[in-house]
C-alpha cells in the first residue's frame, strides 16, 4: 500500500503517560500518518465506531478500564478492527493472551520509533483492505438491489442505474426529471436505500396534494396553540426526515410562499415550527421530482430561480418508456408475474400479437400504464383498453421512426431471450447473422 493510501487512515493512540503518547505521535506524524491521542479507554470508546477509518494502539495498563477490556469491547463491536497493544516487560504473558483473543499485534516497551511505524503500517494495510472489501460488498449489494428494482437492459436504464450508484453515497441534493409514471419515486427510494442514510426515514411529500392552508403545518410542524385546533405539538415532514431523505414530488406545484420558506431550510438546514421562534436543526437529504422543465418555469417567473439552482445540485433524468421499448417485454413479464401472484390467477401465455401492440404503442402513462395493462391481461379484461383499443398506435409518428423503434425493441427482446446468442437470434428473426450484427451496431445494442 502506498504512503498516500496509508495517510488516508488514522491511528488512535490510547496512553496515559504523556511522554510516551507524545513520542508515538511524533514518530507517526513524521511518516505522514495522521494520529489522535487520548489518555483513557473511556475516551477511546467514544471515538471508535463501527467502520472506524483507522487502527487503535493502546497501552495495557490504563486508569479505569484497562487495555484488555478495551480490546474486548472494540472487537465485540468490530471483529476486524486492528488493535495493537503496548506492554511493559511484565505484561508480555498478558499480551500473548490478548493475541489469542484477537489483538493484531503487541509492542514491548521500550520500543524504537522505526519499529512502531513498521507495526502500524502493517495494521493500516490490513485495515485498508478490510474497509475496501466492505465498501465493494456494499456497492455490489446496492447495485444488485437497484437492478432488481429498476428493471431494463436498455442503455438509458443502464445510465440511470449507474447515476444512482454514483450519487447514492454522496450527500448532494438531487432533482429527478421524468414524465408521469416514469418511476420518479422508485428512483428516489433506490437513492435512499443505497445511501448511508438508509437507516433513517424516507419521507415523501406530494407538493400538489396538500391543502394550501395546511402546507406550513405539514411541512414545518407547529407548536401547541399555534392556531385554532392545534392542541399539541406536531413534528413536520422535514423534521421527521432528519437523518434520512426528504422526497418532494411534483415540486413545481409548491406554492410560492412555501418555496421561500423552503429555500431557507435548504440553505441553513434549520426550521422553525409554527408558533415557535426556536430554530430546529435538520439533517436530511432532499430529493425533488418534477415532470416539467423547472428552468423554463423559473424563466417565466412561475418558480423561484434560486430554489431551482439549490435543488439542482445533481440531475437524474428518467427516460420515457417509448424511448426504451426494448425494456417492454421484460417489464411486462415482471408485472404479469406479480399480478398473477397478487390475484391468484395464471400467468397469461406468450402472445405475439399482444407483444407487437405493446411494442408499437407510445405509452403516454409510461411504466405505470404498462403495469395497469399487465393487470388487465392477467384479469382477462384487456380488450377495449389501450394499446388494444387502438388499431394504429404509431400513426402520429413518422413511418421510418416507428419502424426503427419497433425493430430495435424486437431485436433487443430476441437477444435477451436467446442469451445474446447471435446465431440463435438470427435464426429466430430469420435474417442473416451479418445483417443482425449490422443492426445491433446500428441500434447500439450489446
Amino acid at each position: 500500500m502506498s504512503d498516500s493510501a496509508v495517510s488516508a487512515l488514522k491511528v488512535l493512540i490510547v496512553e496515559d503517560d504523556p511522554n510516551v503518547s507524545l513520542g508515538c505521535q511524533q514518530a507517526l506524524e513524521l511518516e505522514d500518518i495522521p494520529t489522535e491521542a487520548v489518555d483513557s479507554a473511556e475516551k477511546a470508546r467514544r471515538l471508535v465506531a463501527d467502520g472506524f477509518p483507522g487502527i487503535v494502539v493502546t497501552d495495557i495498563r490504563l486508569p479505569g478500564m484497562d487495555g484488555m477490556a478495551l480490546l474486548a469491547e472494540l472487537l465485540a463491536s468490530d471483529p476486524d478492527l486492528p488493535v495493537v497493544l503496548m506492554t511493559g516487560h511484565g505484561d508480555v504473558a498478558m499480551a500473548v493472551q490478548a493475541m489469542k483473543l484477537g489483538a493484531h499485534d503487541f509492542i514491548e516497551k521500550p520500543f524504537s520509533p522505526d519499529y512502531l511505524v513498521e507495526v502500524v503500517r502493517r495494521a493500516l494495510d490490513k485495515r485498508r483492505l478490510t474497509l475496501e472489501v466492505r465498501d465493494l460488498r456494499a456497492r455490489l449489494q446496492n447495485r444488485d438491489s437497484i437492478e432488481a428494482r429498476l428493471v431494463g437492459g436498455s442503455p438509458q436504464m443502464e445510465r440511470v442505474r449507474r447515476l444512482i450508484g454514483d450519487l447514492a453515497g454522496s450527500a448532494a441534493d438531487v432533482l429527478i426529471h421524468g414524465e408521469t409514471g416514469s418511476g420518479k419515486e422508485l428512483a428516489a427510494r433506490c437513492l435512499h436505500d443505497a445511501s448511508p442514510r438508509r437507516g433513517g426515514n424516507f419521507v415523501a411529500i406530494n407538493c400538489g396534494g396538500l391543502p394550501e392552508s395546511l402546507i406550513d403545518s405539514e411541512i414545518f410542524g407547529h407548536e401547541a396553540g399555534a392556531f385554532t385546533g392545534a392542541g399539541k405539538r406536531r413534528i413536520g415532514k422535514v423534521e421527521h426526515a432528519s437523518g434520512g431523505t426528504l422526497f418532494l414530488d411534483e415540486i413545481e406545484s409548491m406554492p410560492m410562499p412555501v418555496q421561500i420558506k423552503f429555500l431557507r431550510v435548504l440553505q441553513e438546514r434549520t426550521l422553525e415550527r409554527l408558533g415557535s421562534n426556536t430554530p430546529v436543526h435538520v439533517d436530511c437529504r432532499v430529493i425533488a421530482a418534477t415532470k416539467v422543465d423547472l428552468r423554463e418555469l423559473a424563466d417565466r417567473g412561475q418558480f423561484r430561480a434560486d430554489l431551482y439552482y439549490r435543488l439542482n445540485v445533481a440531475n437524474l433524468p428518467l427516460p420515457p418508456l417509448r424511448d426504451r421499448r426494448e425494456d417492454i417485454p421484460l417489464l411486462f413479464e415482471q408485472f404479469t408475474l406479480q399480478s398473477a401472484a397478487r390475484h391468484g390467477r395464471p400467468v397469461p401465455p406468450p402472445d405475439v400479437e399482444r407483444m407487437r401492440r405493446l411494442m408499437a404503442y407510445d405509452w403516454p402513462g409510461n411504466v405505470r400504464e404498462l403495469h395497469n395493462v399487465a393487470d388487465r391481461c392477467v384479469l382477462g379484461i384487456e380488450q377495449g383498453f389501450p394499446p388494444f383499443a387502438i388499431d394504429h398506435p404509431a400513426a402520429n409518428r413518422p413511418l421510418a421512426q416507428a419502424v426503427e423503434a419497433f425493430e430495435r425493441a424486437l431485436i433487443a427482446d430476441t437477444l435477451r431471450r436467446t442469451d445474446h446468442s447471435l446465431a440463435r437470434a438470427a435464426e429466430e428473426l430469420q435474417i442473416a447473422k451479418t445483417t443482425l450484427h449490422d443492426k445491433i451496431r446500428k441500434y447500439g445494442l450489446s
